[in-house]
């Protein structure tokens, strides 16, 4: 069976480096699929209230039958619920969905700086950590500014930070930071939501030669960086290979081809830094 590495917080806790994603899932859908996943070897499931399938995974939670330590679950706190009191609450509405007393790890899902509420909602999820309702607290969606900020006002800095992050938009200033800070990356969108590159020639060619297909590669690419990754798929088939990924090793060389593919207009999804989220 596929062994995934983990890596450590510098909390102390550590995380199942591939996990899997369940944004764009519907509820019903998410009861399903996520059960598919435990059962194709995956630990770690990354949702947020916003995805509004807490529930869904919650009850696939339950009926794979794993004990609930074995698992390391994800959620995040909406835009509409910063704030210092309402962000508490928001917790636990969450917890009631998914079925379970905590969260492995709790994540502001944006830093959305027009609210003005980032500072107070990071100050909540400290509090929430202490309570022991969040194992482990991060964020998602940060520019670097909103990230020193908090760091500099709290003195406690997140263990994970969640980004838009593929070969063409590799993100490598907030990497840097990261690295300087003990903030593990992770990867949302890390096939690029299945865009034209996977039908890059560079992937494809790195792909033939090992016998993978062009998703294995990129998640490979991603777990030889360091980066905790969350594929998402619904497709039964894909999402045991994207789970296969795990052990396929990539050469110095074909990290380096991959690495070249980034690009400055890469982004696809919204830039945190502008207004509107």
């Amino acid at each position: 069976m596929t062994t995934v590495p983990t890596l450590p917080f510098h909390d102390g806790a550590s995380v199942p480096q591939l996990g899997y994603g369940v944004w764009q899932v519907e509820d019903e859908v998410a009861a399903d699929v996520v059960v598919q996943a435990i059962q194709a070897g995956y630990r770690h499931i990354d949702t947020a209230a916003g995805y509004q399938n807490e529930g869904g995974v919650g009850r696939a939670v339950k009926a794979s039958g794993i004990p609930r330590e074995d698992l390391f679950i994800t959620t995040k706190l909406a835009n509409g619920d910063q704030g210092f009191d309402a962000a508490q609450q928001a917790l636990e509405t969450s917890l009631d969905k998914l079925g379970t007393e905590y969260v492995d790890l709790y994540l502001i899902h944006w830093a959305s700086p027009q609210r003005g509420l980032y500072l107070e909602s990071w100050k909540a999820l400290i509090e929430l950590q202490k309570q022991g309702k969040a194992r482990s607290i991060g964020v998602s969606n940060f520019p670097i500014a909103q990230l020193e900020e908090i760091i500099a006002e709290t003195g406690v800095v997140p263990v994970m930070h969640q980004i838009e992050l593929h070969p063409a938009f590799q993100q490598r200033e907030l990497r840097a930071f990261h690295a300087d800070k003990s903030i593990l990356t992770e990867a949302w969108s890390p096939l690029g939501q299945g865009g034209d590159i996977l039908q890059d020639p560079v992937i494809t060619e790195i792909a033939e030669a090992h016998g993978a297909d062009a998703g294995q590669v990129i998640i490979a690419w991603h777990l030889a960086i360091g980066n905790v990754v969350i594929p998402k798929s619904v497709t039964p088939e894909r999402i045991v290979t994207n789970f296969a990924a795990a052990g396929l090793e990539l050469t110095g060389e074909e990290i380096e081809k991959i690495n070249a593919l980034d690009s400055a207009d890469g982004r696809i999804g919204p830039d945190p830094a502008d207004p509107g989220f």
